[in-house]
Parts: structure tokens; sequence; C-alpha cells
């Protein structure tokens, strides 16, 4: 695991105080404690993750030929969830420690054979964390003390707990109270949220809160070639909620057990050829995408799936990555799907799935190209990728350079003072002549200087001050964000400026 440095951990508690202070993301219930895994979204969050929503929608749907959307119920018929295999197999391995009553992700714990010359004087556990070499080390150090052994310690072999026999269970201790023989063998632990539907609950009325807005597409998939004539090659494309019962739901918004997707299911023939060049491109359509949202290109990567990791269906997958301050993390997932779900509702359902090719006078079950990202970390790559720390004149402002388009605010626009009806009047009507296109702001309050920071906090890239020459000729000062230069231009002039950038 990679290590997090000081500095990191240190810009993400800044970055996660800042989305609270300024009222981007809450934890839910908070009055009440909260509930571990979930978030609500303020009054600038909420705009934030609607203009990520809308990016997405306009650049998949809108702007293209080959691609209609879709919007699902959240809760289906255990039968969906069947065919598509959630039921069964959507499960990570879980460990109870007896003893606290906590429960862990088997595969985000670890543990090691601590040797000194050659003997064994027992075992650590540590928990998955950016400095997990080190903090395996630090317990080891602990247990040499305790052990009241001299020596060398042996480098030691860190291994995830999914790895370890029954009887090395037995002799590893709990990461939270250090007591050996507490924790449980793993075990699977399904992910999907049950329900009940209807008055009566019993087998019959088992339902499901999706996991994944993908299978809503394939149960539409018939609807949607009846009703919109559309040709393979095309594309439904999906926003929406789905639930996940994380067992550690952790890093911030990064994974939480309430979340928004943004999925396309992309059809094609069933040709080696089709597959492999549409994969291609969707992965390079995507990255572009990403980085015309403002996440920073060198914190982008891939991670190209070998064929351990691949889903026995899959014909390939690759992640965009972006390296978050706690590690490198799979931002969106490309993957060639081959025709596996389409079929297992087929089989399921009984009802064809098959397509028929005017083109080649012949029917087949379609294959998909996936390409699916969470909103919630995309818009945190957004924030991490726009935050920043800069001295300006002997001070530090801080600053998220949100692009125009993502941003929250797009413009505030102040009175220089707010004791002249005049310069109120004009800074009024300003206000409103921009409050019709896009979502602005009013500051009358502190000193003009304050007033930029508090913009610059919150990511508005456009500052417009209505002083006493605006009486005289009609002009403001407009302030850029980034680079912080002015210059005096007209409404007229702003507003093709803004229709500009904010496209």
């Amino acid at each position: 695991m990679p290590e997090i440095s000081d500095k990191d951990a240190d810009r993400m508690e800044k970055i996660v105080s800042l989305m609270k202070r300024r009222g981007f993301i809450f934890r839910s219930s908070d009055i009440y404690g909260g509930l571990n895994g979930f978030f609500d979204y303020g009054p600038l969050g909420v705009e934030l993750k609607r203009n990520i929503k809308e990016a997405w929608w306009s650049d998949v749907v809108k702007r293209r030929g080959d691609v209609v959307g879709l919007d699902c119920s959240i809760i289906s018929p255990k039968k969906v969830w069947e065919a598509s295999g959630h039921v069964a197999g959507f499960s990570d391995p879980m460990v109870d420690c007896k003893e606290s009553k906590m429960r862990f992700r088997a595969d985000q714990l670890f543990f090691a054979n601590v040797v000194i010359d050659g003997e064994s004087i027992g075992y650590i556990c540590v928990q998955e964390c950016g400095n997990l070499v080190e903090a395996a080390e630090m317990a080891a150090e602990t247990l040499k003390k305790k052990s009241k052994k001299a020596g060398t310690l042996q480098k030691l072999e860190i291994k995830s707990v999914v790895e370890a026999s029954d009887e090395e269970m037995a002799l590893i201790p709990s990461p939270v109270t250090g007591t050996i023989g507490t924790l449980t063998l793993p075990r699977e632990f399904n992910l999907t949220f049950q329900t009940h539907v209807g008055a009566v609950s019993d087998d019959t009325s088992v339902a499901y809160l999706r996991p994944e807005t993908a299978q809503g597409t394939f149960v539409n998939f018939l609807n949607v070639i009846d009703t919109m004539r559309v040709k393979i090659p095309f594309g439904i494309a999906q926003m929406g909620r789905s639930f996940r019962n994380e067992i550690t739901p952790r890093n911030f918004i990064f994974r939480s057990r309430e979340f928004e997707q943004m999925e396309l299911e992309f059809f094609i023939d069933d040709s080696e050829e089709a597959w492999q060049n549409w994969h291609r491109y969707w992965i390079d359509e995507r990255l572009k995408w990403h980085k015309s949202i403002g996440i920073c290109e060198d914190l982008l990567g891939f991670d190209v799936h070998g064929k351990e990791k691949l889903a026995h269906y899959s014909k390939a997958c690759t992640d965009i990555t972006f390296k978050y301050p706690f590690g490198v993390q799979e931002l969106e997932g490309i993957a060639a799907r081959g025709n596996f779900d389409l079929a297992q509702h087929q089989s399921h359902s009984g009802q064809s799935m098959e397509y028929f090719d005017e083109n080649t006078k012949r029917k087949y079950i379609p294959h998909v190209i996936e390409p699916a990202v969470g909103v919630d970390r995309t818009l945190l790559a957004v924030v991490c990728s726009a935050y920043h720390e800069e001295k300006v004149d002997d001070e530090m402002r801080t600053v998220l350079k949100f692009v125009p388009r993502i941003a929250p605010v797009k413009a505030a626009i102040f009175p220089l003072v707010k004791n002249n009806p005049e310069i109120v009047a004009r800074a009024q009507e300003i206000y409103k002549n921009l409050q019709q296109r896009w979502n602005v702001f009013y500051d009358a309050s502190g000193a003009i200087g304050r007033r930029y920071r508090r913009m610059d906090e919150i990511g508005t890239p456009y500052c417009i001050t209505v002083d006493f020459d605006s009486l005289k000729d009609g002009t403001f000062t407009l302030r850029d964000r980034d680079s912080m230069q002015q210059e005096r231009i007209s409404l007229e002039k702003l507003i093709l400026l803004m229709n500009d950038k904010i496209f």
C-alpha cells in the first residue's frame, strides 16, 4: 500500500473542514451524531454536484446522436438481482472482533508474524491505511518491547487477513483491542440493502435497493428498442442513487453507503473488433471529459485489469484512476461486459433480448461497453484538483479553482459601498440580470478584499464591483479569481465572456 504523507493527510483534513464550513457537505443526521457512510449536500455542494451531473448528461447524451436517457426505479424485485448475480455473489469478506463488537472488511486488515533473530514473538494486526508499512513496523516495535526480547527485528511479511490460515487467525490479535483470538474467521457479507414491498413481509415480498443503476437499463433494453427506433451501436445513459451496505465506509464521500452514479451502457455488435474499438474509444472519451471539468491531468492515471482481476464474463476493464490525498483510487471504470447481463435477463425472464441487425440480416444478443463513474468521487476529485493555498500580500489565500462550467456560483456582484442608493440599485440591476442566466451571489457586507476572499474560498470565478465610475460610464470592475487581475467591462461584454466560459 502507498504511504500517505503528513502533508497529504493535512491537505485532506483541510478539504473536509472547508466542505463543512462553507456549506458544501455535512454529515447526515449530524445533530443526532451522524450515520456512518451517509452525507448531506449543503447549498453550495448541491450546486456543484448538479453542475457535474449536468455536464455529464450534456456531453454523454444531449451532444451525441447515439445515446438516449433513462431513469429507473430505485427498488427492484428479487428476480432482477438474482439474474444479475447480486443476490448470490455481491459480497465482501468480513471479520468481527468478538470483544469490541467492531466489524472489518477482511481485505482491509493486514497481519504479520513478528520474528526476532529467527524466533517468532507473536503476530501484529493493523487496519488498511496510507502508511501501512509504518503502522505495521510501529506495532512490531511495541510487541518487541512488551515481550522484552533483545535482538534484531526481521523484515515483516505483511499479508491480508484473507490469506490467513485458520491456525494463523487464532494467533492474530484484534487491531482495536490487541487481544489474541477474538477475530472471527472471514465470511462473506452481502452488500445489498434488502427491503419488503407490500403489506405482508415474507419471501414473496422481498425486494432490494439497487446497488447499481445498470440493471434497470438492461431490464428496459426492449422498451427502449421498441420506442426510440435506435440502432446498434447506441447507448442508454442513466444517473441516480445507488445503495451498498459497505462494511467500512471511509475516506469522506469516496466510499459511502448511499451514493450517485452516472452510468452508460453502450450496446454494440458481437464481433471481437467492435468491443476492442469501442472500448478504446470510450477510455479516450472519458479521460478527455474528466480533464474538461477541471480534474488535474497530472493526478489521473490508468489501471488495466489483468485476467485474474476480471469477472468471468468480462472481456476487458480499464479504470481511470485519480491520486486523492489518501492514495490512488478508481475514479471511473470502463468495462467490456460482453452480453452477460442481457443473456442473464433473457434466461431468467423468458423474454428474448436478441436484436435484429438489418445490415447483416441476423439476430444476436448485443454486447455492451460500460463507462461507470460515481458522482460523489468525481466531485471529490474535482475539489482536490481545485484546492489551492497561495501566499498573497504576506497572507495565505485559500481558493478553489473550479472551471467556470462546474463552479457552484458563477459570479458575485458587489456594490462598492452599501450606503449609496444609486450604486446599490445598479448592483442589484446587474445581479438580477445575471440571475436569469446563472447562479450568482450578491454581497454588500465587509471590505472588498474580504468579500473577494470569501468568493475565492467557494470557487467563484468572477467578482463584479459596482463603483462610482459605474454611474458615469456604465462599466464596472471585473476581477478574475485565478489571476486576480481586474479590468473595466460593460454588462454586454461580461455576458459574452461568461457565455464563452460557461458552456
